[in-house]
């Protein structure tokens, strides 16, 4: 099927655009942080235990977390997909070049980067405050598919990050008339590096709504149940590993449709980095998972 030609801005406000991409991560950030205080404020998810912070603390917390998603993520992007950036720092021809890192308008964020400053700003503020770290983390990931689900919208009307290509009926055709005027009548280009930029005029997974669908629905629901139903919120850690878990399976099968990113070296074994970033996710969510439940519920 022919991709939509979607523009990636919604609107433009004078001299300002405001992106779907932008509006995505506003989505994610407010509907996790009402749900995060919808379940500090359910006492019985916690009992015999009590919530590990308050609302007002909560609100505190949303904006280390903010900070550690965005900075984590670029900061992330540059360091495993284009470590290139940190080099132009010193070395950029022009001011453009030297200030890459930092153009977070022109796109690259990596998922694991964004975790990494995630944990950080949670383990630093749980500290700072003597907080139960743990429980914050599981109260805090119990919320990040929603993030993840607008997140990987965001990327399909964005067309990018597109899957590798396919001959399945639903796959899509990336090459529509905006991307042609990007990349040329081919949808595509070799760049100075001599590495292929664009999608070309070929068939491929709409692995963006693999993503949102795994990462963001399936993932969401399977931690509703664990909390709601499952009521593993009272054995900290628990849920956190659940997530580490079920996103690293999710991203790493997914890996297999999903065009690996430019410029990344032929890893052995068909790896690609994302495989090889989410193993560690998946064997550290594998040892909370069983250090929680070999653990009593926490006690008020």
């Amino acid at each position: 099927m022919p991709f939509p030609e979607f523009d990636p801005v919604l609107i433009h406000l004078g001299p300002l655009p405001i992106r779907w991409y932008a509006l995505a991560y506003v989505a994610g950030i407010v509907l996790g942080w009402w749900y995060a205080a919808r379940l500090i404020k359910t006492q019985r998810l916690w009992a015999p235990g009590k919530p590990p912070l308050t609302t007002t603390q909560l609100d505190d917390l949303v904006l280390w977390i903010v900070l550690g998603v965005i900075l984590g993520g670029r900061l992330g992007y540059a360091l495993f997909y284009k470590p290139v950036m940190y080099a132009q720092l010193f070395t950029g021809q022009s001011l453009g070049e030297r200030f890459e890192l930092f153009q977070l308008w022109t796109g690259g964020m990596s998922f694991h980067g964004g975790m990494i400053g995630t944990t950080l700003a949670v383990v630093l503020y749980a500290r700072a405050k003597k907080l139960n770290t743990l429980s914050i983390g599981d109260m805090a990931l119990a919320t990040a598919p929603i993030g993840l689900f607008f997140g990987r919208l965001a990327n399909f009307i964005n067309g990018e990050l597109w899957g590798r290509q396919t001959t399945v009926p639903w796959g899509v055709n990336f090459c529509n008339a905006r991307v042609r005027e990007f990349y040329g009548p081919t949808c595509e280009f070799v760049d100075r590096a001599g590495h292929v930029q664009g999608p070309g005029d070929m068939v491929r997974h709409a692995s963006q709504l693999y993503e949102a669908g795994l990462e963001g629905l399936v993932l969401c629901t399977l931690l509703a149940l664990a909390v709601w139903k499952g009521g593993l919120l009272k054995k900290p850690g628990y849920v956190t590993g659940l997530f580490l878990v079920g996103y690293g399976v999710c991203r790493a099968a997914l890996e297999n449709v999903r065009e690996p990113d430019v410029g990344m070296p032929h890893f052995p074994l068909g790896l690609t980095m994302g495989m090889m970033l989410s193993t560690p996710m998946i064997l550290i969510g594998a040892w909370l998972i069983w250090r929680a439940w070999n653990r009593p519920p926490v006690a008020a």
